[in-house]
């Protein structure tokens, strides 16, 4: 099948080309696209960590299907964007580090990381786990909106957030929010409102899994955090 791909900017130059029309097997996805452009260009390789990636005008996860015409756009961060990316949705664990530095700069001096962990009890229970579930295209694009507004609110300021997807162990993070601003009035600000905005907004739920009884769908968020800022 055939479908438009669209690349700008940097993505664009690494292809020669910022629009062409590629074949493609039937039942592809995104991720098998991305392998076949790695093949055939391969200075796009390495600017995936920071390209998102849009099937006609919605910004996809990588297990995106890909049908017969689609337009599918490469896009790198804009000018005076927010990092390598604003949001993500993961299967495993997150890389706190890597979500940390696509909001960190040197003319941000308060960097305040929010992380919600797996707690082992709820209302008198053991916990055993959390599977989280979500519907993907709209959670990915919900979270980037919340980052972006965010940006947009306070001068300076960056935001990233990525929620983990699938089982969650006890102790582990299930969403960070990072928040870099020159000020940290303005982080601790943010930070809050993120969290807030994320459980309202975000079609992400949780199945808590007991270690004794059935497991359980929940609304409420069972979740330890801890927040770290560093200031400088």
């Amino acid at each position: 099948m055939k479908i438009r791909l669209l690349a700008f900017a940097s993505a664009g130059d690494a292809m020669g080309s910022q629009e062409m029309d590629w074949e493609i097997p039937d039942g592809s996805r995104v991720s098998d696209l991305r392998e076949r452009l790695n093949a055939a260009y391969p200075k796009l390789a390495p600017l995936w960590p920071r390209l998102a990636v849009a099937v006609d005008g919605r910004v996809v996860t990588p297990d995106e299907p890909l049908t017969a015409g689609a337009e599918v756009a490469l896009l790198p961060p804009v000018s005076g964007g927010g990092g390598p990316f604003r949001a993500d949705l993961v299967d495993g664990p997150i890389d706190q580090e890597k979500v940390v530095a696509a909001v960190a700069g040197p003319e941000r001096g308060a960097v305040l990381v929010f992380l919600g962990t797996v707690r082992d009890s709820h209302a008198g229970r053991g916990v055993a786990k959390l599977t989280y579930s979500a519907y993907r295209t709209m959670a990915l694009e919900g979270l980037a909106r919340i980052a972006a507004d965010l940006e947009a609110s306070s001068p300076g300021l960056r935001a990233a957030i990525v929620h983990r997807l699938g089982e969650v162990p006890v102790g582990e993070a299930s969403v960070i929010i990072a928040v870099a601003s020159p000020h940290r009035a303005a982080a601790y600000e943010a930070s809050r409102t993120a969290l807030e905005r994320l459980k309202a907004e975000i079609p992400i739920w949780k199945r808590e899994h007991y270690t004794e009884g059935p497991a359980v769908w929940r609304e409420e968020e069972p979740l330890t955090p801890t927040a770290a800022a560093r200031t400088d």
